[in-house]
């Protein structure tokens, strides 16, 4: 199967059930026209939506009426996260709770990337990191004399440099978290 270097880590790709695996399973098999289908560059995405979760899955194949279909987890970095995603879409399929997402993001860290987007945008329009600092902490925060040392100053400055990092390009490790060996 040709892997596509663009599927993110939580999409389960998905093949054709052959003979074999249609005889060897004991749960009923994925129904890939069910869902929303579209095509792209690498191949075909789907998204379905099963109970309240949605589950997306990628197929290098066009999908076939009637046809039904696999997982098909490649053993390469993304393995543990494609499993988990399979094992969430297999419990959903079968009437159970799919369990947590794989990766979310605590609200510390969400809110982190929110100020580190306000900071780029107003860094882009020219404000500079006083200005910038005042609109994120409050003017009342922000002292008359020792700006050029304080906390905030430092903090306004490292939440620009995050923004401008999501914006080259670092946006993409949110999708993809880090991996660990396992």
């Amino acid at each position: 199967m040709f892997w596509a270097p663009e599927v993110l880590a939580a999409v389960v790709p998905v093949k054709v059930a052959s003979a074999a695996d249609l005889v060897s399973a004991s749960q009923p098999l994925l129904e890939l026209t069910a869902g929303q289908v579209r095509r792209a560059v690498d191949g075909w995405h789907a998204v379905l939506r099963v109970g309240a979760v949605d589950h997306r899955l990628w197929s290098k194949e066009p999908p076939v009426l009637g046809a039904s279909y696999a997982a098909e987890l490649p053993f390469d970095g993304d393995f543990g996260a494609r499993a988990y995603a399979a094992r969430r879409l297999w419990r959903a399929m079968n009437g159970r709770a799919p369990g947590p997402a794989f990766h979310t993001l605590s609200k510390q860290r969400r809110e982190r990337l929110s100020a580190a987007i306000r900071a780029l945008d107003a860094h882009s329009a020219g404000g500079s990191y006083r200005v910038i600092a005042e609109a994120l902490f409050g003017k009342k925060r922000i002292p008359d004399r020792a700006w050029k040392t304080h906390d905030l100053r430092n903090r306004t400055i490292r939440l620009v440099q995050g923004g401008l990092a999501l914006m080259r390009g670092g946006y993409r490790k949110l999708l993809r978290p880090g991996r660990k060996d396992e």
